[in-house]
């Protein structure tokens, strides 16, 4: 079995479901989605969105606001390309339903998040990625040129070398093959165009506010095809994760406190003055290591947010999602201050791409979270990663549409799968111990602070899973949970030599070797492409 396209996207949250509907109107367009559809990071995001909308606000703010919050390593033409793109995004949300919060008098309810000079985030509650994919299922749904494959999942790529055994320079991509879950067979899907949105990283650390989802899919199968991969030191900790033993990671909004909320040790002292001129709303690298220093000199094992001087009227409409939850808990943040600890959050490198979205392998598009596009440099700015899905979506559909113009008429043929003598395994507890390994081992190692001993201990580690994965890999036949663990461990060992050739500290990449921001040798990407 097989099935062809015009476009594949594989992934399906904000920036995969926008650009599918963009190219729809031109061929059919397959989307790929390893869980059911809603089940992304788009889903979980409750600050919002960030673009220039008020008369206070100017594009020339939103970009230095996003330079500074990258300390300065985002390329600045990408960054004004984004910002100025904002307001058509957020009409293009709102066309497809998106319903945004809005004040008494029908104006949009502006809000603030750390790092941001003015009031300029559009959301919903604080349920807006909830809102932004409700929207845009719908709107896929209901396309008659889109087609949803659920609980399918990427295994690699199809290239043209890799079909005929050559060296090709720039490659092309043919595709990618898919693994149905439920059938246990694996499908060749062939596209003119394929775009990998399959979002971050951060189950490739033991604590994090991702979904299930996020095992770095799409980064680990460009690297294995040869496109490049840039800046993957720099994993995004958000600070305020709550803490509590049953909670599994649920993330307190940055939007907490941008409307107000204060970071504070057990014994009810805030904290952030010391650290940074913005206090709380300081940008979230600062104010994770700000967290992590905190707990360590103070042998605690979390600290406090406290947002209870705002009332409790206000508490609850602005953010009943999180009052629910952490009332579920046995927390009333109307009462009392909210227990939270950083986790890994954001992945801001991922596969090198140009102005367009597109890799250098050609026709093949990363977009969104899984893409390095010049846009966050060393640390992304709250709220512009749900702008930069829109934007590029877009941008990449608009390129995508002349990419397939050119296309020949026929369709390169491609080889079926081939497992070759591989067995059901009944070994499954060597993925689930490699998988745990793997996590700690990032977590102990290539955490919010790093040095190169740790940094060497992690990747020696990385490296002996790895060798098992291998020979696991080809024996037996694979499955969602083996694709996910080569997958993590592939990312790992990526962060990992990035976070070594990096030899300063700059925004979410922290080494005590290293300790100054160097900007006369490290103002620049650092790049890692598979050798063949």
């Amino acid at each position: 079995m097989k099935s062809t396209s015009d476009f594949l996207v594989i992934g399906s949250g904000i920036a995969g479901l926008s650009y599918a509907l963009k190219v729809a109107e031109k061929g059919s367009v397959a989307v790929i989605t390893k869980r059911e559809i809603s089940e992304t990071a788009t889903n979980l995001a409750q600050g919002g969105i960030a673009s220039v909308f008020s008369e206070e606000d100017s594009f020339d703010a939103h970009t230095q606001d996003t330079m500074i919050a990258g300390v300065h390593l985002p390329d600045e033409k990408i960054v004004r390309m984004v910002v100025e793109s904002g307001p058509q995004a957020i009409r293009d949300l709102i066309d497809w339903g998106v319903k945004f919060s809005k004040n008494d008098d029908n104006t949009y309810d502006l809000t603030r998040e750390g790092g941001h000079s003015q009031r300029r985030i559009f959301h919903a509650k604080d349920v807006t990625g909830r809102e932004i994919e409700r929207a845009l299922v719908e709107a896929v749904q209901n396309h008659p040129n889109i087609t949803v494959y659920e609980n399918h999942i990427a295994v690699d790529l199809i290239t043209e070398a890799k079909q005929t055994h050559r060296r090709i320079r720039p490659d092309r991509c043919l595709g990618a093959y898919i693994l149905d879950i439920e059938k246990k067979e694996v499908i060749p899907f062939g596209a003119r165009i394929t775009v990998l949105a399959t979002g971050g990283a951060g189950k490739v650390y033991l604590y994090t506010c991702n979904p299930d989802v996020a095992t770095g899919d799409g980064v680990a199968m460009a690297y294995r095809a040869g496109a490049t991969i840039a800046n993957m030191e720099f994993m995004q900790f958000h600070p305020t994760t709550l803490f509590h033993h049953q909670a599994k990671s649920f993330l307190i909004s940055e939007a907490v406190r941008g409307e107000g909320a204060i970071l504070r040790r057990r014994d009810g002292t805030a904290f952030m003055a010391g650290y940074h001129k913005l206090k709380d709303l300081a940008p979230r690298d600062i104010v994770a290591r700000a967290i992590d220093n905190e707990m360590k000199v103070h042998g605690d094992d979390c600290v406090f947010l406290d947002i209870t001087h705002r009332g409790e009227a206000y508490i609850t409409d602005r953010f009943p999602n999180i009052y629910e939850t952490c009332l579920s808990y046995g927390i009333d943040m109307v009462k009392e201050p909210i227990p939270v600890v950083p986790a890994a959050h954001y992945l801001c490198g991922g596969i090198k791409v140009d102005e367009w979205g597109e890799s250098d392998i050609q026709n093949l598009f990363a977009i969104g979270e899984v893409s390095c596009t010049g846009l966050h440099g060393a640390n992304r700015l709250a709220s512009n990663s749900l702008l930069e899905g829109v934007v590029y979506g877009n941008r990449a559909a608009e390129r995508s549409l002349e990419r397939h113009c050119e296309q020949p008429a026929t369709f390169p043929g491609i080889e079926p799968w081939d497992s070759g003598s591989a067995t059901d395994s009944d070994e499954e507890v060597v993925v689930a111990h490699n998988w745990d390994e793997i996590r700690r081992s990032m977590w102990n190692y290539v955490g919010i602070v790093r040095s190169n001993k740790r940094l060497v201990r992690a990747l020696r580690r990385i490296q002996m899973v790895q060798e098992e994965i291998t020979d696991y890999y080809w024996d037996f036949n694979i499955t969602s949970d083996l694709i996910e663990l080569r997958n993590i461990t592939t990312v790992a060992e990526l962060i990992v030599r990035c976070a070594l050739e990096r030899k300063e500290s700059r925004g979410l990449h922290y080494t005590i070797d290293h300790p100054e921001t160097d900007d006369i040798h490290w103002k620049q990407d650092t790049t890692i492409r598979k050798q063949f």
